[in-house]
């Protein structure tokens, strides 16, 4: 089965101080190829941006035709 390694930052509002601060969160975590676009919704809906996108395993253009 193939897997992404995602890396996204999301913004931490539990870890504020004043209310005008905002932190950010980094984190990465594997994420199955059938739930890519459900993760991808979820991290966009929290006001987060993902940075990298990586192909964690499996091989590479398995669904393009391309072996």
């Amino acid at each position: 089965m193939r897997q992404f390694k995602i890396t996204a930052c999301v913004p931490s509002l539990s870890r504020t101080r004043t209310q005008r601060e905002l932190q950010n969160t980094y984190f990465t975590k594997l994420v199955p190829y059938d739930s890519w676009f459900r993760e991808q919704q979820r991290i966009m809906k929290m006001g987060g941006k993902i940075v990298k996108v990586e192909l964690a395993t499996g091989k590479q253009g398995a669904n393009t035709g391309l072996l």
